[in-house]
């Protein structure tokens, strides 16, 4: 097991190989996903990408899990009919850890899922405490308690939902300044719980708490190391586009679900990420 998975079935292996220009389908409920599209553009800089977040829906760490098994697959299923993509990337642990057998299932093509880094982060630590924030739908999990049993045994995980911190990289990514508290409420709820003061090692479980990472650092100290996994996740895709052409016939944009309020600081923040426009779906 990894940090990002991936399996294609006999019936979704193409005959022919994707047309160069098919783009890469990078799907998120927010901008979260903008970290892992950041590590896919250090190794695959000429791939054509379409973002896309299903703002309409946001966040899902506060949905049930029969809310999100049904939405994604069928959304993706929707998305893939007008835009054709090559591969999914399903950059949200909460929507891979509930949703993503139902997506792989359903669709025709490779999907690449994330999931919480605990095994390079068993290998970092040196007290052997990690800390885990995450989605409340992400941490309850049985996904994540088998991880923990493959790759943490012997180690103490300890595990907070953390939905504030969703809210603060979105604030943060639309040009408004989180509330500090956030960020120390986060961190309170690992420190107060047992061995919660030995934590060295911290699993950012939510695709966007690598955008809000220097916040965190600032409170949990420069002893304290994070891992995430979208280094893992740009590496299963560049795997599974070994050999492929890809050619750019439009700009990069992105995809919202949701309505278009306040739209200008984002779109700014977007053209950082190589994201010319949004469109709504």
């Amino acid at each position: 097991m990894t940090d990002a998975s991936s399996s294609i079935s006999p019936a979704a292996s193409p005959a022919a190989p994707p047309a160069s220009d098919a783009p890469l389908l990078i799907f998120d409920s927010g901008v979260g996903g903008l970290s892992v599209l950041a590590e896919i553009r250090k190794s695959l800089p000429q791939a054509p990408v379409i973002y896309a977040a299903d703002t309409a829906a946001l966040p899902y760490g506060e949905k049930t899990e029969t809310q999100i098994a049904a939405r994604v697959p069928a959304l993706l299923g929707r998305m893939v009919e007008r835009y054709r993509p090559r591969l999914i990337v399903i950059a949200c642990n909460t929507a891979s850890t509930i949703a993503l057998a139902a997506v792989r299932e359903a669709l025709a093509l490779p999907i690449v899922g994330t999931v919480p880094a605990i095994k390079p982060a068993a290998a970092m630590t040196r007290s052997g405490v990690i800390g885990l924030l995450g989605t409340a739908a992400t941490i309850r999990q049985a996904y994540v308690d088998n991880l923990e049993r493959e790759f943490a045994a012997g180690k103490h995980l300890i595990r907070h939902a953390a939905p504030g911190l969703v809210a603060a990289a979105e604030a943060k990514l639309h040009g408004i300044a989180p509330d500090p508290a956030l960020f120390r409420e986060a961190v309170d709820g690992l420190r107060s719980q047992p061995h919660g003061d030995a934590i060295d090692t911290v699993v950012l479980a939510c695709t966007h708490f690598p955008l809000i990472r220097t916040e965190l650092a600032e409170i949990l100290g420069q002893n304290v190391q994070f891992i995430d996994g979208a280094a893992g996740i740009a590496r299963r895709v560049a795997y599974l586009t070994q050999g492929q052409a890809f050619t750019r016939k439009q700009s990069d944009f992105a995809v919202f679900t949701g309505d278009g309020a306040d739209e200008k600081p984002l779109q700014r923040m977007l053209q950082n990420y190589g994201i010319d426009h949004i469109d709504r779906f």
